[in-house]
């Protein structure tokens, strides 16, 4: 099994430049599907929950080249609108080629999608949505069947703000007939890095990045050229990184407006953050404050640095509470921190952080994406070593970790 050995202790220095956003490369490869020409997605980061959307993708009959960062598909030899069941239970945002096939072929078989294990994350407003569109759903045995000869403009309201079924439904409704208005929308800037991408092919979409969407449908998409937006939530671990080991690093190839929330919180903990056009500055202030943090949809805070955050909260001056109003299994990478030193309790949605002088490195495992960044932003704190094993869970969300913080200055080796 392989796993990262980090030796704790040394600050973090130097500059770092962040690559493409998963979260937003993901639903755009997606989308190609729709596409009558060739798509050159470019930024895109090697990870494996791209190569698993690249296999998808190939499955279903469209040609893939994949040149370091830049994925090239031509969609139009797609033949089939079945997505192998074996790939959809590796990664949960497979589910987001069930809006641009069953728009593009008029039907789309999928089984239910896997991914992390972080509280229930149903599909019940993507299903709704499709409905909504006039589309057949069917569900047994696991799979669900989307069907419609055409799907037509209408209005839909979610009960909540989901990133991914706003995702679904807007690709959906691209070829509707008439207007569709989704409402109480998603507002994440993958959201607006995908309605780009979408216009680009020839979409008509107006609203994205507000919590109203309304587009406008259209019978052909052709062709485009597309650079994926930087990964907020790297940036945002190596951000809180560096606050955690006291270090100084400079983020470049960043949007600030994407890292609010996350900025504010890093003040209030002491931290200095500079912000200057694409390049953020994180170094150690004179000290380390406690702060409370509720996680909520996108302008705040985002649920995927709730885990990172934590991280650097175990060992501030006072008491931290945090709330996550996202996931409601969001904190199983507390059992570990507490095996390193950390003093949490957990009551349901809600942790209580004391701080600790410090943390001592352990034998620990990542149960999930970013609950692993938190456990090696910890090892990165804590003094001796920190053996932190399950890296498939981090290898989904984060290209090459242990390099990009080798590169700072971090003891850390992946080992077998």
């Amino acid at each position: 099994m392989e796993a990262f050995e980090v030796t704790g202790g040394r600050p973090l220095y130097g500059t770092t430049k962040i690559y493409g956003a998963k979260n937003a490369a993901l639903p755009i490869l997606a989308a190609t599907v729709m596409a009558g020409d060739v798509c050159v997605i470019e930024g895109v980061p090697r990870l494996q929950d791209v190569r698993v959307m690249v296999r998808i993708l190939q499955s279903l009959g469209a040609q893939v080249e994949w040149i370091d960062d830049t994925i090239t598909v031509d969609p139009r030899p797609i033949h089939s609108t079945d997505v192998p069941s074996d790939l959809m239970r590796q990664m949960r945002s497979s589910i987001f080629l069930m809006g641009p096939l069953l728009a593009r072929f008029g039907e789309v078989r999928v089984s239910r999608p896997g991914g992390c294990v972080i509280g229930q994350r149903p599909i019940d407003y993507h299903l709704r949505g499709m409905r909504d569109l006039g589309a057949k759903v069917e569900e047994a045995h696991g799979y669900v069947r989307c069907t419609a000869n055409r799907l037509y403009g209408t209005h839909i309201s979610l009960d909540f703000p989901s990133v991914g079924a706003t995702e679904n439904l807007m690709m959906a409704a691209v070829f509707a007939d008439g207007v569709t208005v989704l409402e109480n929308v998603a507002r994440e800037p993958e959201i607006v890095d995908l309605a780009r991408f979408l216009e680009k092919c020839g979409a008509s979409i107006e609203g994205a990045g507000d919590d109203s969407i309304r587009i406008y449908g259209v019978h052909h998409l052709t062709g485009t050229t597309h650079q994926v937006i930087p990964d907020r939530i790297v940036a945002g671990t190596v951000m809180i990184a560096a606050a955690a080991t006291g270090g100084d690093v400079t983020l470049e190839g960043v949007i600030p407006s994407h890292l609010g929330a996350t900025i504010t919180k890093l003040k209030e903990t002491g931290v200095q953050v500079i912000v200057d056009r694409d390049i953020i500055r994180v170094n150690q202030g004179a000290s380390r404050l406690a702060a409370d943090i509720r996680t909520a949809p996108f302008p705040g805070f985002p649920t995927d640095l709730q885990a990172p955050a934590m991280a650097l909260l175990t060992t501030v001056s006072g008491t931290s509470v945090i709330r996550e109003s996202v996931f409601e299994a969001r904190f199983k990478h507390v059992n570990e921190l507490v095996r390193m030193g950390a003093d949490i309790a957990v009551d349901i949605q809600t942790a209580v952080i004391r701080g600790v002088p410090r943390l001592s490195g352990a034998l620990v495992e990542a149960s999930d994406l970013r609950g692993g960044a938190a456990l090696v932003i910890a090892g990165l704190m804590a003094e001796g070593k920190t053996r932190i094993e399950g890296l498939q869970h981090i290898d989904r969300g984060y290209q090459q970790l242990d390099t990009m913080l080798r590169d700072l200055g971090a003891d850390i080796v992946r080992i077998d």
